[in-house]
C-alpha cells in the first residue's frame, strides 16, 4: 500500500515537470514565432472593404420567412381564366402543277378548298378595374373569333378586344358586369433585384395557380417579339403555358407585372419567366381605351449598347474613346425625327432621358414607351466626353404630333377576298384579290366599285388578302404625304383600272 502510494506521487511528480517543461517550451516557441512573423498581414489589411458598403438588416423580425399568402389570396380572385377559339373556316389553297396539267391543262397552279378545324388556345388574364377591363397579352387573344373568360368563382363570360398591341404583346378586354375583384396596380419602377415576387395564372388549364420567386434582373431585352418593345422583369417564379397574361405581384399584393415569356430549350419552366413591366402596361391600355390604339412615340436613331458581357473589341475601344461606360450608342439620326430636330448627332451617346438613366436600349424604350406625341422630354448625351442636355418633342411613326387614330383595314369600307379559281383562268391572272363589296370608306371615296380585282398595290404584288393587309399596314405608318394606297388591276369585264387611295385620317 504504501508502495503504491509512493509510485502515484512519483507520477504526479513527473506530469507536474512535463507539463511545466511544455508550457516553457510553447511559451517560447510562440515567443519565437511572434518575432519572426511579424511582418504577417493579416486578411482585412490586405482586402480592405469599401465603408460605404451596406450590410443586410438581420434582426430576428426581419429574419423570419416573407408571409405571402396574403398577397396570394388577394390576387387569386383577380386572375382570370381566358379560353380564345378560331372557328371552322373555308381556306382556299394552292398546288404547285402536276406533269398532266402540263399535258392536258394549261399549266397553272390547282386550287382547292379546306375547311380547318377549330383551334382553342388558353391563357390568363388580370382585372385591373371593377366594371370588368382585363389585361392580357396579345398572343392569348390573337385572331379569336371567341373569347370566354372564367373567374375564380368559375363564373363565365363573354370577353371582346377593345384593342390589342403586338408590339408590346398587350391586348385590353372587356366583360359585362360590375363590382368585378381587381388588383392594385403597383409601380414596377420601385422593384429591387432579389425581392420577392409571385406569378399567378393558369399554367397547363390548373386554374388559380400561384409560385414564388425573386425578382432575378429588370430591363431584360430577349427579342422575342421581332423589333417590338422589350424591358422584361426576369423571375425565377415557375411561368409555363398557360400563364401568359397573369399577374406577376410583389409581396404587398401589389401588380408589378404581366408574365408574357418563358425560356427554355423544352417549352416548358426551366428557371427563366419574364414579365412586362406595368411602367409599360398602363400607358399602353389606356391608350387602348381611350384612343382605340397606342399613341407611340419614335425617336429617331438607330444604334445600340455600348456596353455588355459580349461586345466586340471595336466595341470596347469606341468606348473607351468616347469615355462611357453605359448608355446608348447613336450609330445614325433619322432625318426628320424627333432627335434629329433636338440636336442629337451621330456618334453620341444616350445616357439619360428625363433624369432616368439609360444603361441600354431596353432602359430606352421603356423610357420612351410612357409618353405620346407631342410630349417634350430631356434627353442627357455624351459628346467628345462632355456631357450636354437637349431637349426633345416627341413624334409619332408618321413624324407629326397629332394623335393617331385606328388604322386597320375597315376604314377602306371593303371587303375582299382571293380571286376565284375559275375566274382567274378565265382572265387568265396568275393571281389576284377581289373587291367584294364597297361601302362608305376610303375606297369608296376613290371610286372603286365591287368586283376589282387588285394586282398591285404600292408597286407590289397581291397574291392574297394578307399581302394586301401588310402593304396597307406599311402605308399607314408612312409619314403623312406617303400614306397612299396605289391600285391597279382589271375588273371582270377585262377593263383595267387604277386607283389612289388617300389613307391620311382627319
Amino acid at each position: 500500500m504504501k508502495r503504491t502510494i509512493k509510485n502515484i506521487f512519483a507520477v504526479a511528480v513527473v506530469v507536474l515537470l512535463s507539463a511545466g517543461v511544455a508550457g516553457l517550451t510553447t511559451y517560447t516557441i510562440m515567443q519565437n514565432n511572434a518575432e519572426k512573423d511579424s511582418s504577417v498581414v493579416s486578411f482585412n489589411e490586405q482586402f480592405q472593404q469599401n465603408p460605404n458598403v451596406k450590410l443586410a438588416a438581420f434582426t430576428a423580425t426581419e429574419a423570419q420567412p416573407v408571409d405571402l399568402t396574403v398577397a396570394a389570396e388577394n390576387t387569386v380572385h383577380a386572375v382570370v381564366h381566358i379560353k380564345s377559339t378560331q372557328l371552322s373556316k373555308t381556306k382556299t389553297i394552292r398546288q404547285a402543277p402536276d406533269i398532266f396539267d402540263y399535258f392536258f391543262g394549261d399549266g397553272s397552279a390547282r386550287e382547292r378548298q379546306i375547311q380547318t378545324q377549330p383551334r382553342v388556345g388558353f391563357g390568363s388574364g388580370v382585372i385591373i378595374s371593377k366594371d370588368g377591363y382585363i389585361v392580357t397579352n396579345n398572343h392569348v387573344i390573337e385572331g379569336a373569333d371567341e373569347i370566354s373568360v372564367i373567374l375564380n368563382d368559375n363564373h363565365e363570360y363573354a370577353g371582346r378586344v377593345i384593342g390589342s398591341d403586338p408590339n408590346t404583346d398587350l391586348a385590353l378586354v372587356k366583360i359585362e358586369g360590375k363590382d368585378f375583384p381587381t388588383i392594385p396596380v403597383g409601380d414596377s419602377d420601385k422593384l429591387k433585384i432579389g425581392e420577392w415576387v409571385l406569378a399567378v395564372g393558369n399554367p397547363f388549364n390548373l386554374t388559380s395557380t400561384v409560385t414564388a420567386g425573386i425578382v432575378s434582373a429588370k430591363a431584360r431585352s430577349l427579342g422575342a417579339y421581332n423589333g417590338g418593345i422589350e424591358s422584361f422583369i426576369q423571375t425565377d417564379a415557375a411561368i409555363n403555358q398557360g400563364n401568359s397574361g397573369g399577374a406577376l405581384v410583389n409581396a404587398k399584393g401589389e401588380l408589378v407585372g404581366i408574365n408574357a415569356v418563358l425560356a427554355s430549350p423544352t417549352g416548358a419552366y426551366a428557371g427563366y419567366g419574364f414579365a412586362i413591366p406595368t411602367s409599360i402596361m398602363t400607358k399602353v391600355v389606356s391608350d387602348l381605351k381611350q384612343y382605340g390604339t397606342v399613341q407611340r412615340v419614335i425617336l429617331g436613331i438607330r444604334g445600340g449598347n455600348i456596353s455588355g458581357a459580349n461586345m466586340p473589341e471595336d466595341a470596347k475601344e469606341k468606348r473607351k474613346e468616347l469615355g462611357v461606360v453605359d448608355g446608348v450608342y447613336v450609330d445614325e439620326v433619322i432625318e426628320g425625327g424627333s432627335a434629329e430636330a433636338a440636336g442629337v448627332k451621330a456618334n453620341d451617346v444616350i445616357t439619360e432621358l428625363n433624369g432616368k438613366t439609360v444603361k441600354s436600349f431596353a432602359d430606352l424604350q421603356e423610357e420612351l414607351s410612357r409618353h405620346r406625341p407631342g410630349d417634350k422630354i430631356k434627353i442627357k448625351v455624351v459628346r467628345e466626353k462632355k456631357e450636354k442636355t437637349l431637349e426633345v418633342t416627341l413624334k409619332n411613326e408618321q413624324g407629326t404630333t397629332k394623335v393617331v387614330k385606328p388604322t386597320g383595314m375597315e376604314i377602306l369600307g371593303a371587303a375582299f377576298q382571293d380571286v376565284s379559281e375559275d375566274l382567274r383562268k378565265q382572265l387568265r391572272l396568275p393571281y389576284g384579290v377581289q373587291v367584294t363589296g364597297v361601302d362608305k370608306g376610303k375606297m369608296a371615296d376613290a371610286g372603286v366599285r365591287k368586283g376589282f380585282i387588285i394586282l398591285k398595290a404600292n408597286n407590289k404584288e397581291v397574291k392574297t388578302v394578307e399581302d394586301l393587309e401588310a402593304i396597307f399596314n406599311a402605308a399607314v405608318k408612312s409619314p403623312e404625304q406617303d400614306q397612299v394606297l396605289f391600285l391597279s388591276g382589271i375588273f371582270p369585264s377585262g377593263k383595267r383600272a387604277n386607283y389612289a387611295i388617300d389613307l391620311v385620317q382627319e
